[in-house]
């Protein structure tokens, strides 16, 4: 009974990390998503939710590039585990501060949905939105920062990288969907100055709190 409490617990630590870090990469209401929201106000909820899930489907690849790389070096990061979590500590504050910094200087958006409206089809929309999402390289450095330090805690099993991974497009897709959802209902009210800078403000505490948990947690 004991042990299969001691298996279950790191799998639910998972599931909870990968949401963390999910909402943590997903909230920011950036070009992207701008786009969507937009686009989605100008013709319907199905192609904003199948933009969603566009960008949800490159989250969920980055992730695995970064579960699976960090897989691979844990034996070798093991020895040098405390300075490696202070240098993922660094690179997410600087991202948390970027998050912020970044929303406080826009001060527009490109509309997408005027021009595509009409002719945007629920697999265009979703093979669009997975390219422009990919061509981001943050996801990257966010997600290897965030798998190398939780290696250098403790070796993730496969369970738990399944488990972490599909929190993450859980996580992603639902706030993807949300801000689909809400270009349905709400237009452009989430992409305004003051809800970028509510949402950056919310994902600046989240990614830092992930990174002050992974250098106090060891």
């Amino acid at each position: 009974m004991h042990e299969t409490e001691s298996k279950g617990l790191p799998v639910i630590e998972s599931a909870f990390a990968g949401l963390w870090a999910g909402y943590g990469l997903a909230v920011p209401v950036g070009a992207v998503a701008v786009l969507m929201v937009n686009m989605t106000a100008q013709t319907s909820f199905r192609i904003g939710a199948s933009a969603a899930l566009g960008a949800t489907t490159a989250d969920v690849i980055y992730a695995v590039i970064a579960v699976s790389g960090g897989a691979t070096v844990a034996g070798a990061v093991q020895p040098f585990s405390t300075p490696l979590r202070w240098i993922a500590f660094s690179i997410l504050t600087f991202m948390a501060v970027r998050i912020f910094v970044t929303a406080l200087r826009r001060r527009s958006a490109v509309g997408l949905g005027e021009r595509q409206g009409e002719r945007m089809r629920p697999l265009r929309s979703y093979t669009m939105f997975l390219g422009l999402t990919a061509l981001n390289p943050w996801p990257t450095i966010y997600f290897v920062a965030l798998i190398l330090g939780r290696q250098a805690q403790g070796r993730m099993s496969v369970t738990d990288s399944v488990v972490y991974v599909l929190a993450i497009a859980v996580a992603s897709a639902s706030w993807q969907l949300l801000l689909a959802g809400g270009g349905a209902m709400f237009g452009r009210l989430l992409t305004g100055t003051r809800g970028r800078v509510i949402t950056a403000m919310a994902s600046s505490v989240l990614i830092l709190a992930l990174g002050v948990s992974m250098v106090l947690g060891h």
